[in-house]
């Protein structure tokens, strides 16, 4: 299934019918040339259209309800909103979050509405980057969706729950797309590898099998970047004359660089810094070493990681190793200090230390704990014998009165409350 790019649009087409405005030129990218066209050509997300799915059984018999399509880049949000353009007799129009807004949706809904009224036509209308649309612009939606003027597909990398306004997200029904396996990243690239008409077996090219499995590889899930890799690779070839020429894994890692699928503002920036916390509280330093190493290699501001590094060295290293703290202090000002790369060596110091230290959460747990009486049981009055006596006047009124100075009276520590009688039974800190 070759990948999602961005709609070529001024940014907005219309089709009907079923029938998209146009086929993907000759000359367009390897991507948009290879786009599949039915569910036939499609590759991959079978858990949600492999036959007998029940969207795909939606989408043949014209009965596309309202979608949220969620997925990584290059699993086939947009190919699908294409597939529904084929398959489907409503109107089928699409734009872009990042470059339309309200007027230009205005626009589509309006004539939705006169495309249902007079021709008792659906109107399909694909957002794609829907996250973008702010929380007032995502309103806008809502009549029209209710009343059945639109059918609204829209595409995100972002996770739904998150960037999609609830009454929206009732409204419609939230798709599920998964990063491409390998053995699908294979069948697409073998496909643009032997298709002569739209794909590259015309050009002369053999690939290598060491070179498949880089392509594979370096798309990481990504169809899109994959074979607009393979395009790039190709023409660097320079078959002619009809001589073959094999593209090795050599060629390609002297062209490409390894990429790493990092969204440093996604929902991958917080799965990633979770993996790696939960692999410091685990005392996993081999798990928080990749972790780390993924975040590196995406692009994290390595601030970002040494200010967790502070927040782990209390609230999960905390009493067990108090030391944790101060180092992790030093750590985030080595970072500020020395800067990228070699800020690197400070954080993966810091990620071996903190993976090595006992681990205990009885300080943050005991605010936890405490903070819930706190809310619950108001602002309870402070014990006089704990109250200072600055004034006469405070002095006279039973400020500090009782009150026993463990330096003084060994026997206050045990015998003295701290609390407000409501909480004397409470027990709050548990080493």
């Amino acid at each position: 299934m070759p990948p999602d790019d961005d709609l070529q649009q001024s940014d907005l087409f219309v089709a009907s019918s079923g029938r998209t405005r146009r086929d993907a030129p000759s000359h367009g990218p390897l991507a948009d040339r290879l786009r599949p066209r039915t569910f036939e050509e499609f590759v991959g997300q079978a858990h949600v259209l492999g036959e007998g799915q029940a969207l795909r059984r939606a989408i043949e018999t014209d009965r596309v309800p309202s979608l949220i399509l969620w997925g990584p880049p290059g699993s086939g949000k947009t190919t699908l909103a294409h597939i529904i353009a084929q398959t489907t007799q409503a109107a089928f129009v699409a734009f872009s979050a990042v470059v339309s807004g309200v007027p230009e949706l205005r626009a589509v809904i309006k004539d939705a509405a006169q495309r249902r009224r007079m021709n008792d036509q659906a109107t399909i209308l694909f957002v794609d980057e829907i996250h973008r649309f702010n929380k007032a612009q995502q309103d806008a939606f809502l009549p029209h969706v209710e009343r059945g003027d639109i059918i609204l597909i829209g595409a995100t990398t972002q996770n739904p729950s998150f960037e999609i306004i609830a009454p929206l997200l009732s409204r419609a029904l939230v798709v599920t797309l998964h990063a491409l396996d390998d053995d699908a990243m294979g069948v697409i690239l073998d496909r643009a590898m032997t298709d002569a008409a739209r794909g590259m077996g015309a050009s002369g090219v053999v690939l290598a099998d060491e070179a498949r499995q880089f392509l594979i590889r370096y798309g990481n899930g990504d169809a899109r970047a994959m074979l607009t890799a393979l395009e790039y690779a190709v023409r660097q070839a320079g078959a002619s004359r009809g001589r073959p020429v094999t593209v090795t894994r050599d060629h390609l890692e002297r062209m490409l660089r390894q990429r790493v699928r990092y969204d440093k503002d996604g929902e991958e920036h917080y799965n990633v810094i979770s993996a790696y916390i939960k692999s410091l509280r685990d005392s996993d330093a081999d798990g928080a070493l990749y972790w780390l190493a993924r975040m590196l290699e995406g692009g994290e501001d390595p601030k970002f990681i040494a200010r967790r590094m502070v927040i782990f060295a209390s609230e999960d290293v905390g009493v067990a190793e108090s030391m944790a703290v101060v180092v992790a202090v030093a750590i985030f000002h080595a970072v500020e200090l020395v800067g990228l790369p070699e800020a690197q060596i400070n954080l993966a110091h810091g990620t071996a230390y903190l993976a090595s230290c006992p681990k205990s959460r009885a300080a943050w747990a005991g605010l936890i704990e405490s903070r819930k009486d706190a809310r619950a049981f108001g602002n309870l009055p402070v014990p006089l014998h704990l109250r200072n006596a600055v004034t006469a006047l405070m002095a006279d009124m039973g400020y500090g009165k009782g009150y026993r100075n463990v330096h003084d009276d060994p026997g206050a520590r045990a015998e003295q409350t701290h609390v407000p009688p409501e909480l004397e039974r409470k027990k709050y800190y548990r080493p």
